[in-house]
């Protein structure tokens, strides 16, 4: 007979009805097989005075599993496991069972281009970053008091539903406005699709662009994810010198006349990794290229609103004129990246292909967010805090080069006009292997430096973020960093 007073146990205090956590356990007996299909139950009366229930709870808890069907009652007979049941693997009587297990029962593709080793964080430990926005600076009471007012107004039913793959009609709307004012595009509502950050928007373009073997351009140094983004699509990945002045379009030139290209991803305003802004005869000489040879370029625009020395540079889209630019930005890198809002522009045909593309990985994205940052940009509040970063990082970045400066025996850098990171080379004697081991022992982690050089080109750079750090932090950091390399030196 099972032990039924040893194994059905109940908690008084549980938020769920104590029937239902009656009804699970015995649910999970007759997965398990210690329960088999045809099985008596005792009597609602017997099963109470076994368990020490009460009778009602009992027949409440049958009543429940035989309208699951996992019971079946045959009358003057008594309650039954169901006799279709099939039977599961049994496990041991007493064994915990697992209900999904670390190993998944089927076969599936891995995608091991994009398995990033993130550490644990630890608050005593110094973690060196890409270039990432100060978190803590964000105004999250004005954004939250924006979210509050909306939410409590009458016509929030409207953001409640399901809405356009597009986004919001009236964050495009102020967009479009926002940033005819800021870059310069020239744009319509129809040129424009949110996103949940400039990721989507590349992820967008590529399943649209790109057949299995077909070429695209990259950097010869280009932004990881991205990458991984082309491979994961199959495409074949060409890579293009960058030096100062960006990617080489004289380079993509020749690619073009060897190749059929369809597209080229670039970051024109900070390339990813190495800071360098592509000039301007670069810019129009792209777009000529990118014209005459009919391909398309992914313009991934991640830092436009940090800028020290100068006005920023146009992106590539305000020059386009033959519809040749997909053109991603985002708020995400601006204000912080829990908010996932991001935006695709590009021709009108194309948006409306991504959009309906779109709906069959996130059918569309947080309406209510979505009108809260329409607000927030609308009211002037973007502006204000992109105004008070940029005064902020260009302090950090100031500070980063006075001790680096200092450092100049091991590093070779050049100060970045704007972004959030310095392009940050090691001189040759020494190598990111050997620093990287060491700096732990300083408590300072340099993170996944190879990701950097996936092409194996042994630039021997990482990148440096400032942005995110303080005042206290930097010289924390650079202390770390200072003995990490006094080490390096004396090996």
């Amino acid at each position: 007979m099972i032990p039924y007073k040893t194994i059905l146990h109940v908690h008084k205090n549980a938020k769920q009805a104590i029937y239902l956590q009656l009804a699970n356990q015995l649910i999970d007996l007759i997965k398990t097989g210690v329960l088999l299909p045809d099985t008596k139950l005792p009597s609602s009366r017997v099963m109470a005075e076994l368990i020490g229930l009460h009778r009602k709870t009992i027949v409440a808890c049958y009543d429940e599993l035989l309208i699951q069907g996992w019971l079946v009652s045959i009358p003057k007979k008594g309650t039954f496991v169901h006799a279709e049941l099939p039977l599961l693997k049994p496990n041991a009587l007493g064994e915990t069972h697992q209900s999904i297990p670390d190993t998944a029962g089927f076969k599936f593709y891995k995608r091991d281009q994009s398995n990033r080793i993130l550490p644990p964080q630890d608050k005593d430990i110094t973690y060196i970053n890409d270039g990432v926005t100060d978190v803590r600076l964000a105004p999250i009471q004005e954004i939250a008091q924006i979210y509050r007012s909306i939410s409590h107004s009458r016509t929030v039913a409207k953001y409640l539903g399901y809405g356009a793959t597009l986004g919001n009609v009236e964050l495009r709307n102020v967009l479009v406005t926002y940033l005819n004012e800021t870059r310069g595009i020239k744009l319509s509502i129809d040129n424009i699709m949110i996103t949940r950050g400039s990721q989507m928007g590349i992820y967008l373009a590529t399943q649209l662009l790109i057949n299995p073997g077909e070429i695209i351009l990259v950097g010869e140094t280009n932004y990881v994810s991205a990458d991984y983004t082309f491979v994961n699509a199959n495409a074949r990945l060409l890579r293009i010198p960058v030096d100062e002045y960006g990617i080489d379009t004289k380079a993509v030139e020749v690619a073009c006349q060897k190749n059929a290209v369809k597209a080229i991803y670039v970051t024109s305003h900070h390339h990813h990794p190495t800071t360098k802004t592509m000039s301007a005869e670069r810019r129009l000489h792209l777009l000529n290229l990118a014209q005459e040879y009919k391909f398309a370029i992914i313009e991934d625009d991640y830092d436009y609103d940090f800028h020290y020395n100068h006005a920023p540079i146009l992106p590539l889209v305000s020059h386009d004129i033959h519809g040749q630019v997909i053109y991603t930005g985002s708020l995400c890198k601006t204000v912080a990246p829990t908010f996932r809002i991001g935006y695709m522009i590009a021709a009108k045909q194309f948006i409306a292909e991504a959009a309906d593309i779109r709906r069959y990985i996130d059918r569309q994205g947080d309406p209510l967010l979505e009108a809260t940052f329409a607000n927030f940009i609308k009211s002037g509040s973007l502006n204000r805090h992109i105004n008070k970063t940029i005064k902020v990082y260009r302090k950090r970045r100031d500070l980063f080069v006075s001790h680096l400066n200092e450092m100049k025996e091991y590093f070779e850098f050049d100060i970045p006009a704007g972004g959030m990171a310095f392009w940050l080379k090691l001189k040759p004697k020494y190598n990111w292997a050997d620093v990287a081991a060491s700096a732990r022992k300083h408590k300072l982690e340099i993170g996944e430096w190879q990701r950097y050089d996936i092409n194996n080109n042994g630039h021997n750079a990482i990148r440096l973020g400032f942005a995110s750090y303080n005042d206290e932090e930097i010289e924390v950091l650079f202390d770390r960093l200072r003995r990490t390399m006094e080490d390096q030196a004396v090996v």
